[in-house]
């Protein structure tokens, strides 16, 4: 398993709330999870790709904006090279079951580790 650093708000403490998280200065590369808060938090979107462009075309997304309903929506990131980023979000994908999907890639998993793992 390929060990990765998931992302923290600025204070280290908390996850990234979707909708106000300054994404200015963040040119990272990588894969991404967006989950939703609340009494049964799910995972609804794994992806890839440099991290600021995809969060904020995520912020525009009705698919996954409709699940704030079910709580706050959050998500934090792994910086990973291109060449593994496929690997590593078919992986997640499996591993975490996102309410929406815009398909995988077909390629070999690369497991790492989940954000939730304590």
């Amino acid at each position: 398993m390929t060990s990765v650093t998931w992302m923290k708000a600025a204070n280290g403490r908390s996850w990234c709330p979707l909708a106000t998280t300054d994404l200015s200065g963040l040119n990272t590369f990588g894969v991404y999870v967006i989950w939703h808060g609340g009494t049964a938090p799910r995972t609804v979107y794994v992806g890839q790709g440099k991290i600021a462009e995809r969060i904020e075309a995520h912020r525009a997304d009705e698919r996954i904006n409709g699940y704030e309903t079910d709580g706050p929506l959050f998500f934090t990131w792994a910086e990973l090279r291109a060449a593994d980023a496929d690997g590593a979000e078919r992986y997640l994908a499996e591993l975490l079951s996102p309410l929406v999907s815009d398909g995988r890639p077909e390629v070999a998993l690369l497991a790492v580790n989940s954000p939730f793992a304590a």
